[in-house]
């Protein structure tokens, strides 16, 4: 076999009939082995399958050097196969770990894996279900000569944009995963502002989710069509088969998450990186499951809001695509932003215009402004600010009037919008003239003699606030 998978959950299974139905010979093997059997009895027309009981056999059964894909739950299992598969391995093999790994696990396991004389892929695999079958987008990392005999495997079986393949090099150790990382923050972003978007039409339009689906499914045909835009206005103009009320409303409004949010939040805070829609986005999700936090406050807190009152309907529509198209920026602005520090921090040399390259198939993020973000990025490959680049300067200048009146509004109208406003914050931060941050130096050097940086002169000063308030 060309290449093996192990770990058949849906993700691993869907992955090797990917393989398999592009022309490569596929060894699989699960732990349970029924699991094995299942997917060659239902599948097995789709290519060439070589199924093995145990992992030796497994093992065995790869043309040299063997590339394993791993597809196990992260953490602790991931671990223990890589455990139980490494004795069995010999030097110049590859070891592919396609789950949501965590990076530092991954640039441990390289280290460990390349002392033994083995390659040890961390790739981020981004198109859930669908994607692994039909062609995700992938995000490989580890070493360079390890991508020369994985890649075209990889290439071949990834989305393609335009006869592009959604897939690439993106740098050593941890690389692949970091950026998977960050492509799940930039997720958690989408998702937000997309419901708050939808919120907002709900409140102030007094809609139904039917008729905002319509909406959705209306902008989807322009700046905004992407993936997630998509299937939000297939799932709000669904209807519940049990009691035939919008589906949506049927659904409890408490989202969930798996950790990867979480992540790149915390790395965020590591870097330095202020990815503050992304972090609004999380925190959203987790006051959404406080539950106990809730029914404390529902009917409790003083809300004191304006009645809406719109004159123009469509207009209001308008403000809200805008300011919602606006905030994505953001978000994607900020994500890129974290990729740059970290490949600076780790010395992976990631090139930002490919990973958006990749991104505009296969993966949940795809979407069609991500062919304006790579041309920004092959304009300016060093752009220290996505948000400055000609096009989204523009784009996004276009808008800031109605991001300004929907936030503003959502605060009169009790509407939470805190991706939205977060967005608009960081954007009016970002571009100020000088910002609040040197009282804040001030107040450090007062109580911790912190010290400060003067706007006149070069070096580092701190007054004497508790003596003759003398500077040095």
């Amino acid at each position: 076999a060309q290449i093996g998978v192990t770990g058949l959950a849906v993700m691993g299974r869907n992955l090797a009939r990917n393989f398999a139905r592009n022309g490569f010979t596929v060894a699989v093997h699960n732990r349970s082995f029924a699991r094995t059997q299942s997917l060659v009895a239902e599948h097995g027309d789709e290519g060439v399958f070589v199924a093995s009981e145990s992992l030796a056999g497994f093992v065995a059964s790869l043309e040299r050097p063997r590339k394993v894909v791993v597809m196990v739950k992260a953490g602790a299992a991931t671990d223990a196969v890589i455990d139980e598969l490494v004795p069995l391995l010999e030097p110049g093999d590859i070891v592919v770990d396609a789950g949501n790994a965590h990076f530092p696990d991954t640039i441990r396991r390289e280290d460990a894996l390349r002392a033994r004389g083995l390659h040890f892929v961390g790739s981020g695999v981004s198109g859930g279900e669908e994607g692994a079958l039909l062609g995700p987008s992938i995000m490989p990392g580890g070493t360079r000569e390890s991508y020369e005999s994985l890649g075209p495997i990889l290439e071949k079986i990834s989305a393609k944009v335009d006869g592009v393949a959604c897939c690439t090099y993106v740098g050593p150790d941890g690389a692949g995963h970091f950026v998977k990382m960050v492509h799940n923050g930039i997720e958690y972003a989408d998702m937000q502002l997309i419901a708050e978007a939808y919120d907002l039409l709900k409140q102030g339009l007094g809609a139904t989710a039917g008729e905002i689906g319509q909406i959705f499914a209306r902008w989807n045909t322009g700046d905004l069509e992407s993936f997630l835009i998509e299937i939000t206005a297939e799932v709000l103009q669904h209807v519940d088969a049990a009691t035939g009320s919008a589906f949506v409303d049927i659904v409890a409004d408490q989202a969930e998450q798996k950790g990867t949010g979480r992540w790149t939040v915390q790395n965020g805070l590591d870097l330095g990186v202020p990815i503050t829609g992304i972090a609004e986005a999380t925190f959203a999700r987790a006051l959404s499951g406080g539950v106990a936090q809730r029914d404390a406050a529902r009917g409790t807190l003083v809300a004191d809001v304006a009645p809406w009152a719109l004159e123009d309907r469509e207009g209001f529509v308008e403000d809200v695509r805008l300011a919602l198209y606006a905030s994505k920026v953001v978000a994607y602005s900020q994500g890129f932003d974290q990729i740059a520090a970290a490949s600076a921090q780790f010395g992976w040399d990631i090139d930002r215009g490919a990973m958006a390259r990749i991104w505009r198939g296969g993966c949940i993020i795809r979407a069609r402004f991500l062919n304006r973000i790579t041309e920004a990025y092959e304009r300016d490959a060093d752009l220290p600010l996505l948000l400055a680049d000609e096009y989204f300067t523009a784009a996004v200048g276009a808008g800031v009037g109605a991001w300004r009146r929907i936030v503003a509004g959502a605060a009169l109208h009790g509407v939470p919008t805190p991706a939205f406003s977060s967005s608009l914050a960081y954007y009016d931060g970002v571009r100020a003239e000088r910002l609040p941050a040197a009282l804040i130096q001030a107040q450090r050097d007062f109580f911790g003699a912190h010290t400060y940086r003067r706007t006149d002169r070069d070096g580092s000063f701190h007054t004497q606030w508790s003596g003759d308030r003398t500077e040095q």
